[in-house]
């Protein structure tokens, strides 16, 4: 065992493997050390990346209608969670969409579509899709999530450009039954190893929050560890109501940051991305969470609003952050925050004060 975290840090960066007994140590971690934790993982979280934020951006290709019963996903079978449904964006919708992204400073497109997995004809629409994108925005790097693939498939996908395909694990192989009935977590294993052997950055991560215990979440990221995963999304369980797991709120923002150094350790060198339900489980914590995570999504999500996007870009430059590839303006030049608002209520009104 590890006398302190900067210790287990200096073993990391000389190249030990996590252990699991040092696993459970960060996850059981007390609240009066969790500055002390972010401190050694910032160290390999700059020895890796330096103080870049890279931002991704989604386009959201077809929304609802999944033939899956996965319990988190609002987009599943039988799921009453009032989102949008539709088909296919026409390509030229979709360049639209991630055009803003990119304006916005994304360096990576992730083109994501509902459902088990893609026909080949579905492969062959979004292939127009990757190489529209690539002709005008060449230095972007394009990222497809659209299930489990079938032979050929990944192929086709880096044979037009794409750069890397997404596939998460979500939980450990023993919870996964509790959590999804229709495919089954070899089944994910196999399509981020076909995705691999294609040439495709494996880019694969974690939903928490829905009821893992710290076992699940070790078994979870030894697994992308194993898989080598090159990018590792770490999305916040949103309960949508409609869902089997509306609700369901069994995290605290201290325990978010644990879950995120886990990874840091684990996976030292690897692009760290807080996804989906940050805002509403980090909260208050995100600047701090840029520590560990060098990496995240702008803006919207697949069927959910995320905080504003110029928020996310203040956030990273208030945090003394970069965005990747973008050349940011310093704090001298950079906007002020709001403007202070003359307090009409409280003492001296007959309105009720701000508490």
């Amino acid at each position: 065992m590890f006398n302190s975290f900067h210790a287990l840090a200096d073993r990391q960066l000389s190249g030990a493997t996590l252990s699991r007994d040092d696993a459970f140590a960060i996850l059981e971690s007390s609240d009066e050390q969790l500055l002390d934790l972010v401190a050694a993982a910032a160290r390999l979280r700059r020895a890796h990346f330096g103080n870049t934020v890279k931002v991704n951006y989604l386009v959201n290709l077809k929304s609802g209608l999944c033939p899956e019963d996965c319990t988190y996903c609002s987009q599943r079978l039988g799921s009453a969670a009032q989102i949008m449904k539709y088909t296919w964006l026409k390509p030229e919708e979709a360049l639209a969409q991630a055009g803003s992204g990119i304006a916005a400073g994304a360096s990576r497109i992730c083109l994501v579509a509902s459902g088990k997995g893609p026909t080949d004809r579905d492969v062959d629409r979004v292939a127009t899709m990757v190489e529209g994108l690539k002709e005008e925005h060449p230095g972007v790097e394009v990222c497809a999530c659209l299930g489990i693939l079938k032979e050929g498939q990944a192929e086709r996908l880096k044979a037009c450009g794409a750069d890397a395909y997404n596939h998460n694990l979500n939980t450990s192989e023993a919870m996964y039954g509790d959590i999804c009935t229709t495919h089954d977590f070899a089944d994910r294993i196999r399509t981020v190893e076909h995705a691999k052997s294609a040439g495709l950055s494996p880019c694969s991560g974690l939903i928490v929050g829905m009821g893992e215990g710290n076992g699940d979440l070790v078994d979870a990221v030894f697994a992308l560890r194993d898989l080598a995963s090159d990018s590792i999304p770490v999305n916040f369980l949103m309960p949508f109501d409609g869902t089997p797991l509306e609700g369901t709120w069994l995290l605290t923002p201290a325990h978010c940051i644990r879950i995120l150094a886990l990874v840091r350790f684990a996976c030292p060198s690897a692009e760290l991305r807080m996804a989906g339900g940050r805002e509403m489980h980090l909260r208050t914590l995100q600047p701090l969470a840029l520590h560990i995570a060098n990496s995240l999504f702008l803006g919207d999500y697949l069927t959910s609003e995320g905080q504003p996007g110029q928020a996310d870009l203040d956030m990273i430059a208030d945090a003394g952050f970069t965005v990747l590839g973008r050349r940011d303006p310093s704090p001298e030049t950079a906007g002020p925050g709001a403007l202070p608002a003359i307090r009409m209520r409280g003492a001296g009104t007959a309105v009720a004060p701000n508490a």
